[in-house]
């Protein structure tokens, strides 16, 4: 096999040289054909000469310039390296580029054998998407780089990164090297930005879930979805402030409700929302425009509609004399993800959704339509997305759950689950102020004297001098910490990587050690869910 893969790469190299650079070959033959048998036309060989001479030249500075990604980024570029067997992997590399390029970031891609350790090392974020080969084997364009990280003894301790393993279920090791990768990673001081993704045959699901993340990398979610899915039209049923006074941004409490068959979802799923801009606003651009916003379209119930749902170009005269058509070509807005509050026995999906300003005073597009512009009654586009990196743990597994903000809701759904299952739980959470920002308070009090929660630690950060955030809890706690970890606890976290979900991570390390959390990590005793 490997001697049928040298003799098809060097046959490629051949092909490759005289296809490129028959016409190089074929200009010096005519000058030396010229030159040799036909003096009297010296000076047509001279000239055939110093083309061949400029031809080269400008090929040579065409490959330097195509070359040059591949050289020296600074540590402000972000790195996408791929390792593709048969091109899937690089391709969702190069779409991932593009979607954080044109949110301003600077981003080199290239193959994994192409970025060398030392590279590795200086870097400051990399994003890895790597498919499995086989049984679990690299990619022909990753195996060197996996004997080099695992033979090599790297301080990779400044270095941030995030993994999408592409694999198919039906061989054993799914996902195998992306998994060795990973591992590997964190065992070199590697600070994940995100827990490993993995895509089964490209799970469309998935997918979105890391385009989702690179909005977040990014700071732009105005992408545009790969693989776009349909939505179920939910209710929303009423909506609730939860923070009146905070110094924060107001937190809404959501009840939705199915108007169809009722989905099946586990705690630590996803709910996905298609977003839409307020009525009011597109039925006045459109009337600018010169259309009825009333008027009825294909597969809406008018064009007022069929715009709200779609991306609109941030100067409305891009559009002025445009037709119909190129209306309702333009692309669909990008789902928002939000963490599922409840369960399905409860009949009905409980989002909090911390509501999002622009730095001009604007809302955001995803938390704008569900905490302000749409109405108790109106329908709301929804699906629900499997998430199993945040799926619970069976119900004789202690349970450690640690979060602050809005992540309250990932976390709610885990203890909603395992009620009357006698397990043992405990929360550790944190917010601004006990005087307004005691999100869940009545339940989590009454869970707390019922048993079902055997603790429970709040931090908030803003009523003493000294900011006390869930980080410092888990380090003040940090001998019950280790006594619930040797009683087989699993630990899980949500909310904010920024902040709490680094600070809360260093304080793992530093109480449990990098070896075992890397230990639970693989025992899938230790899972985050940040954003």
């Amino acid at each position: 096999m490997l001697t049928a893969r040298l003799q098809e790469t060097a046959t490629l190299a051949r092909t490759f040289v005289l296809v490129r650079y028959a016409p190089l070959l074929a200009c010096l033959l005519l000058a030396v054909w010229l030159f040799w048998w036909q003096p009297s036309r010296i000076i047509s060989a001279s000239l055939v000469i110093a083309a061949y001479f400029g031809v080269c030249l400008h090929l040579w500075r065409n490959d330097r310039k195509h070359a040059q990604p591949f050289t020296h980024p600074t540590t402000d570029t972000l790195i996408i390296a791929y390792a593709s067997q048969g091109g899937q992997a690089r391709e969702l590399a190069e779409r991932s580029a593009e979607q954080l390029r044109a949110a301003g970031m600077a981003v080199d891609v290239r193959p994994l054998n192409a970025l060398d350790t030392a590279t590795l090392a200086r870097a400051r974020r990399v994003l890895f998407i790597l498919s499995t080969y086989g049984e679990g084997e690299a990619p022909d364009n990753a195996a060197r780089f996996e004997r080099r990280l695992l033979h090599d003894a790297l301080d990779l301790s400044s270095l941030e990164f995030a993994v999408l393993a592409l694999g198919d279920r039906q061989y054993t090791h799914f996902c195998g090297f992306g998994q060795r990768i990973d591992t590997r990673l964190r065992e070199l001081g590697a600070l994940s930005l995100f827990d490993r993704l993995e895509a089964d045959r490209a799970d469309p699901g998935a997918l979105r879930h890391w385009q989702h993340q690179l909005g977040h990398i990014s700071g732009r979610s105005d992408f545009t979805d790969w693989q776009p899915a349909p939505y179920q039209p939910w209710l929303l049923h009423n909506r609730v402030l939860l923070n009146p006074g905070s110094q924060g941004a107001p937190v809404f409490h959501l009840t939705l409700c199915p108007t169809g068959e009722t989905s099946q979802w586990q705690a630590g799923d996803i709910a996905e929302v298609g977003p839409r801009h307020a009525t009011t606003e597109v039925e006045q651009l459109l009337r600018q425009l010169g259309f009825d916003p009333a008027l009825p379209v294909e597969g809406e119930r008018s064009l007022a509609e069929a715009l709200a749902c779609r991306r609109l170009p941030p100067d409305p005269d891009e559009l002025r004399g445009c037709e119909l058509e190129r209306l309702l070509a333009l692309p669909r807005l990008p789902h928002r993800e939000y963490s599922i509050a409840s369960i399905p026995d409860e009949g009905h999906v409980q989002l909090l959704i911390r509501e999002a300003r622009h730095a001009d005073g604007r809302l955001g597009l995803g938390s704008g339509w569900l905490c302000q512009h749409a109405t108790p009654g109106s329908l709301i586009d929804l699906r629900i997305r499997s998430n199993p990196s945040f799926h619970g743990p069976d119900a004789g597994t202690p349970l450690i759950l640690i979060g602050n903000g809005t992540g309250i809701a990932g976390l709610r759904s885990h203890l909603r689950e395992r009620v009357d299952t006698g397990s043992r739980n405990w929360l550790l959470f944190g917010e601004r102020s006990a005087a307004h920002d005691q999100l869940l308070h009545d339940e989590l009090q009454e869970w707390l004297q019922s048993g079902h929660l055997q603790r429970l630690d709040l931090a908030f950060s803003r009523d003493q001098a000294e900011k006390i955030y869930v980080q410092h809890l888990l380090r003040d706690a940090a001998d019950e910490l280790r006594q619930w970890i040797n009683d087989g606890a699993a630990l899980y976290i949500c909310g904010s990587l920024e902040g709490m979900g680094r600070e809360v991570q260093q304080i793992l390390a530093g109480v449990l050690g990098e070896a075992q959390l890397q230990v639970l990590a693989e025992q899938g005793r230790y899972r985050r869910d940040l954003y």
